[in-house]
């Protein structure tokens, strides 16, 4: 008789989650419960370096045991690398080795895009973060789509994200800006046809109430994304590989 296959079980990941954002680096360790008391941050600057961040969080985590890297990066992210340098840090984010400096595998998405999978409850999802920026990422059925709406152009030579991000904001005033984000939030729900838009990012709470086909997100679910993105179906699968930590002793070959 021929034995059943047994079903081989998925290796469960101790997980680090890393939020990098424009104002804050957020970090979490998988198994603690999100919120403000537990999770650990330090302040991030325009001039904020790739090494310089992890160095930060190596220091906010130094008790902490972890043998995965989750990490939701500000800019564009190819194949689980940053393609592109983020608009409001610092220089050479793009060629780093992340895996190296963290001294453990690490997966990398766009941050709207971690927050998004956190924020995920079936159907077709459009989620925006209303933060530094304007972060956008689709989830149809189950398939990530990471997106960068907030540099399409808008109104008046301007951006979505330069009418709903922190520098909207400032220079609108709240009364114009929340007519922005509704405008924005509606033009993107028709265009795209989804069942709901989640809204995320520390500038929701400034909305008096929210636009239609909308619900709030919360932040602390970007920690959620990062511990699906190593043991949750479908995301631990249908992401390429994480690169482990490269030996520096080992010689280039030709």
């Amino acid at each position: 008789m021929k034995k059943p296959q047994m079903k081989k079980e998925r290796r469960s990941h101790q997980v680090l989650a890393v939020d990098v954002g424009g104002s804050h680096v957020k970090v979490l360790l998988s198994g603690m419960e999100a919120g403000r008391d537990t999770e650990r941050r330090m302040d991030s600057n325009p001039a904020m370096t790739p090494a310089q961040m992890v160095k930060g969080v190596r220091a906010l985590t130094a008790d902490w045991k972890f043998n995965t890297v989750a990490m939701g990066y500000p800019g564009v992210v190819w194949h689980g690398q940053p393609i592109v340098e983020p608009h409001h840090l610092g220089k050479g984010w793009v060629s780093f080795d992340y895996a190296q400096a963290f001294g453990a595998p690490v997966r990398i998405v766009n941050d709207a895009a971690m927050q998004a999978i956190g924020s995920y409850e079936g159907g077709r999802m459009l989620f925006l973060g209303l933060g530094t920026g304007l972060g956008s990422a689709m989830i149809l059925g189950g398939v990530l789509e990471p997106m960068e709406l907030g540099h399409l152009p808008y109104r008046k030579d301007r951006t979505y994200e330069d009418y709903v991000g922190i520098a909207g904001l400032a220079r609108l005033g709240k009364k114009r800006w929340r007519d922005a984000v509704f405008d924005v939030v509606e033009r993107l729900r028709i265009a795209f046809e989804v069942d709901y838009v989640v809204l995320g990012g520390g500038n929701v709470a400034k909305l008096k109430k929210l636009p239609p086909g909308a619900r709030a997100g919360d932040n602390a679910n970007a920690f959620t994304g990062g511990f699906r993105l190593w043991n949750e179906e479908p995301w631990a699968t249908n992401l390429d590989s994480a690169t482990a930590p490269r030996n520096p002793r080992r010689k280039k070959t030709s």
